[in-house]
């Protein structure tokens, strides 16, 4: 499911359920939407984003891909965005269950964090896509095809079948927070 929401700001009430803390990306604090944010779906007016939010993008991936790690490595390297920022969602295990349990799980696809927005899945692939200026060959192949957003969620599914069977190759489950026992019994692996 391709995702792109505003963040609001934080509410009162959210300090008691420890939002206001988030988890860290370097030195901000990002308080996050729930699938239901409504900014983006709704229509309605954006929220002022709160100043604690990083304006510099981020890209979490699956480090255990390796086509989701020489993506983000190319997207960092020689993609032309400027200020992206990395994250191995794989191994950063407090940003990939508060995200999972925002309703983004790193299983579903790809997330970009950027000022007050979150794209999850072909919304941030597209996102990347859109914004690069590819000098490496691969990313000259791929910015064409993604930077269409829906041309994006059509190809999209095909990427997460790549990242399937080169985790099972590499006998890595494809959501990190289950066991491969777990993941291979529920058909993901």
């Amino acid at each position: 499911m391709a995702v792109a929401l505003q963040l609001e700001p934080l509410q009162a009430t959210d300090r008691a359920e420890g939002l206001l803390r988030g988890p860290s990306v370097g030195r901000a604090r990002i308080p996050w939407p729930t699938p239901s944010s409504t900014a983006a779906v709704s229509g309605h007016s954006p929220p002022i984003p709160p100043p604690s939010i990083d304006p510099s993008p981020l890209l979490v991936f699956d480090g255990g891909c390796p086509f989701c790690r020489q993506f983000a490595l190319l997207s960092e390297l020689r993609g032309g965005i400027a200020g992206l920022r990395l994250c191995d969602g794989r191994r950063d295990h407090a940003l990939r269950r508060e995200l999972r349990d925002r309703g983004f799980p790193l299983s579903q696809g790809a997330i970009v964090l950027e000022g007050g927005r979150l794209h999850h899945g072909a919304a941030a692939i597209q996102w990347v896509c859109a914004r690069m200026e590819p000098s490496a060959p691969l990313l000259a192949l791929l910015t064409p095809l993604f930077a269409d957003p829906k041309r994006a969620r059509r190809l999209y599914p095909a990427l997460l079948l790549a990242r399937r069977l080169a985790l099972g190759l590499r006998g890595l489950p494809e959501d990190p927070d289950r066991p491969l026992a777990a993941s291979a019994a529920e058909g993901f692996v």
